[in-house]
């Protein structure tokens, strides 16, 4: 028996209430990267990551519009903690930035792997599944620049991405909600 559209409305609206609030984060992350990246090189690469999370926040931003969802409230310590994680691992250099990205990337392919497959089954037709196929693949992508930059070098490699991915599997929980 197929479920109540009012149940399918309500996990779309989750979908992109979480999915804003973590390109959101990502973005923020980006931007306190690039703020103690010295070198040209690494700056470019942060950059282009940076410019693909404000396309796909740009897309959500405009889902929440449309769909007359609501972001999270949480959007106000995403951006501040967001921001500090990506200044302290800026900071600290290259290594240790690339292993947040790897991190935080893994978790969000995962999570939009969990997307994929309830439209799939759920809501096939929506426009939202070619979006998160792409962006899926996107974020595919920043794992493998990380890894290409020397991300599992870091000293910080293990601890961090174990609170790395912690935070984001609790980030992602809170924002489906609040």
């Amino acid at each position: 028996m197929p479920k109540p559209y009012f149940e399918n409305t309500n996990k779309i609206q989750e979908i992109i209430r979480v999915n804003h609030a973590g390109e959101f984060g990502a973005q923020v992350i980006y931007q306190g990267q690039m703020k103690f990246t010295k070198n040209l090189k690494n700056k470019i690469i942060i950059k282009e990551m940076l410019e693909q999370e404000l396309e796909h926040l740009n897309y959500f931003e405009n889902e929440i519009k449309n769909t007359k969802s609501r972001p999270t409230f949480l959007l106000p310590i995403w951006n501040i903690c967001g921001y500090m994680l990506g200044v302290v691992s800026g900071a600290l250099g290259i290594k240790t930035a690339m292993a947040v990205t790897e991190s935080i990337e893994e978790v969000i392919v995962q999570h939009y792997q969990q997307q994929i497959n309830y439209l799939n089954i759920h809501d096939k037709e929506n426009q939202l599944l070619p979006r998160i196929i792409q962006f899926q693949q996107d974020e595919a992508e920043h794992i493998h620049t990380a890894i290409d930059n020397e991300s599992r070098s870091s000293v910080f490699y293990q601890p961090l991405r174990k609170l790395v991915k912690g935070i984001c599997y609790a980030a992602i929980t809170l924002s489906k909600k609040i």
